[in-house]
């Protein structure tokens, strides 16, 4: 009897050490996709300010152009 009791005690601290490393990597995960996308929407915003000036650049050069002539 006793080792059934302690295969089960085992198997009970087997369950337990899974059961915790799977919710850690559950947090670990969700903490790497949050960052990766707070990367990601830094990134874009990055361009749009870039499109906006390349823009901006393109539109004072119409306008010149059309004053000109």
């Amino acid at each position: 009897m006793d080792s059934l009791n302690s295969s089960v005690n085992i198997g009970d601290i087997v369950f337990t050490t899974i059961f915790i490393l799977l919710i850690i990597l559950f947090f670990v995960s969700l903490t790497v996709f949050i960052r990766r996308l707070s990367v990601t929407q830094r990134k874009r915003a990055e361009n749009n300010v870039k499109v906006e000036r390349k823009l901006d650049r393109i539109i004072e050069l119409l306008e010149q152009d059309k004053s000109n002539k």
